[in-house]
């Protein structure tokens, strides 16, 4: 008979798969600033992220598992949606943000994610939108407003930036949709494979040979950039992906809110920022949204 421990152990493993996705989406700052200062910019980052993850991908799974190469061709629309719609145009909608805004006001509309995934999910699978998960929205949402700074001023918001903004966060969050579907009929590996596959060479649209071949003269431009795909791309989309197998895609995005704070502390350790009152006290609300959801 299984026991109520037992039962917990596979959501468990789940939980940790999803936090520690958001923990290494959340030090992708510490390569993007590195990459920055070698003379690349944020399309071009796109398309290292990207085309450097698929190419990761395909030489590891061409000689562990080549069986995650066979979709059927009626599911390559949840691949395309995964890859394209998500992944690169969330990506596009963040950094075009962020030029005409500040960067408190696009991380912010960026997090607006999983309120769009808690409303997707009730709408599409019936997920129910109870107290503790709107509480924990909340809480992640006012949370990562403090992380990021909306409320020490300065900011800057334009109607066009706003609208990118929300694209951004409602982008990123198909990806949890798009995910739920493709996971009906395959397992994490072949999702996170194909996602690549089609966000990979969709990502070439954006790139600058000239730039890429300027800026990778350098073997610490080479490094940075492999720390970038293998540790804040590959890994946690994997990690992600396979979470989400046992997770409602509601909970999934609000517990990837970990991700600015691990942001924040990166900054705080690596690049001496301050840590101030406002982001202590995001990042305990951004914990208890969390915590509310074990």
């Amino acid at each position: 008979m299984t026991t109520p421990d037992n039962q917990k152990r596979p959501q468990a493993g789940a939980y940790a798969s999803i936090l520690a996705a958001a923990a290494l989406w959340g030090i992708i700052g510490l390569w993007n600033r590195r990459l920055m200062a070698a003379g690349l910019s944020p399309t071009s980052i796109v398309v290292v992220r990207n085309f450097g993850g698929m190419l990761l991908l395909l030489a590891i799974f061409a000689v562990k598992d080549r069986t995650v190469f066979r979709v059927r061709r009626e599911h390559l629309k949840y691949f395309f949606g995964t890859g394209v719609i998500s992944v690169l145009l969330f990506t596009v909608c963040y950094f075009s943000c962020q030029k005409i805004c500040s960067l408190a006001v696009a991380s912010v509309l960026l997090y607006t994610a999983p309120s769009f995934v808690v409303v997707l999910s009730a709408i599409l699978w019936k997920e129910p939108v109870t107290k503790k998960k709107l509480a924990a929205l909340g809480l992640t949402l006012v949370g990562c407003a403090c992380v990021c700074g909306v409320f020490s001023g300065g900011l800057t918001v334009t109607a066009a930036g706003i609208l990118l903004g929300l694209g951004s966060g409602f982008f990123y969050a198909l990806y949890s949709i798009f995910g739920r579907y493709a996971l009906a009929h395959y397992g994490s590996m072949t999702v996170t494979v194909w996602t690549f596959l089609f966000a990979g060479p969709m990502s070439l649209l954006f790139l600058h040979p000239s730039e890429l071949a300027v800026s990778f003269t350098e073997p610490a431009t080479w490094v940075t950039a492999v720390g970038l795909v293998v540790f804040s791309t590959v890994s946690p989309y994997i990690l992600y992906t396979r979470g989400l197998e046992k997770v409602e895609a509601g909970k999934a995005s609000i517990m990837a809110s970990l991700e600015p704070v691990v942001a924040s502390l990166a900054g705080v350790l690596v690049f001496g920022e301050p840590l101030g009152p406002l982001t202590v006290l995001g990042i305990v609300c951004v914990l208890a949204g969390v915590y509310i959801l074990r």
